[in-house]
């Protein structure tokens, strides 16, 4: 019986070969590595990762897709975790020994940002990401200080990771297209972030791109006086979108404990 994609779940198979192939390239799997796959709908790319792989890891929230996996694949060489990727403990996978955990995915367009952050609470396990996600969010990802894509995403992302944008894949390389482009981001954590609590990083950042087009000075109003961002060397006249992971890290680090 053909599957039917589910927009509650955002589905969109990827059926292009060689775009599947390129992917592959990109992430350039080894047979010992200790991978997760998010979202492996029908397992097109994962049976093309297994086919470089000793065991792969999959993590499948529809039931039918679940059972489709079970059917097509070896339960020695791929192991289902049937559950939400956002409530998933991706800890749990224990790595090979002197390896750490590799994650890719086509990921749900729908929760893409959430899942992101999710995954971030455990890069210290992990090797690299290898995402396909909506072309926007990617660029904003990926963004540098001064752009209009710079904001939240790019300031908590680049914080953890060093990122860039692979390649662009068009809507016509799924099933059913998109109505966006997509793109492959391939991110590796930073062995050591810019030391700083990660709760009062993102509290500053939220704040300031709460109120993207004001200044600092307003938007930042009730948090830190004008005086108090000169102080940490940020210019009270700046918007958010021109200042950079450094300036924000400062920031944070004087914040006032709660």
């Amino acid at each position: 019986m053909k599957h039917i994609p589910r927009k509650r779940f955002g589905q969109n198979f990827l059926t292009d070969q060689s775009v599947l192939h390129e992917i592959i390239r990109a992430i350039d799997p080894a047979p010992d590595d200790t991978m997760v796959e998010i979202g492996p709908g029908l397992g097109a790319m994962t049976q093309l990762l297994l086919e470089s792989l000793k065991q792969l890891h999959v993590v499948e929230l529809d039931r039918d897709l679940v059972a489709h996996l079970k059917k097509k694949f070896d339960s020695a060489k791929l192991i289902i975790h049937a559950g939400d990727a956002l409530q998933f403990d991706f800890g749990s996978i224990a790595a090979t020994p002197g390896r750490k955990l590799r994650v890719v995915g086509n990921l749900p367009y729908n929760i893409s940002s959430p899942l992101l952050f999710h995954l971030a609470g455990i890069a210290q396990q992990v090797e690299d990401q290898h995402f396909m996600l909506q072309k926007e969010v990617v660029e904003r990802m990926v963004a540098e200080p001064g752009s209009k894509s710079y904001g939240r995403l790019s300031v908590m992302l680049q914080w953890r990771y060093r990122m860039a944008l692979m390649f662009i894949v068009p809507p016509t390389a799924f099933d059913p297209p998109p109505r966006v482009e997509s793109a492959i981001v391939r991110m590796i954590p930073i062995a050591q972030p810019l030391a700083c609590d990660q709760a009062k990083l993102e509290q500053v950042v939220l704040k300031a791109f709460s109120q993207r087009r004001k200044v600092l000075r307003n938007c930042m109003a009730g948090m830190f006086t004008e005086n108090q961002l000169i102080d940490a060397g940020v210019d009270p006249k700046a918007r958010p979108e021109t200042v950079p992971l450094e300036q924000f890290v400062e920031l944070a680090n004087r914040l006032a404990p709660d």
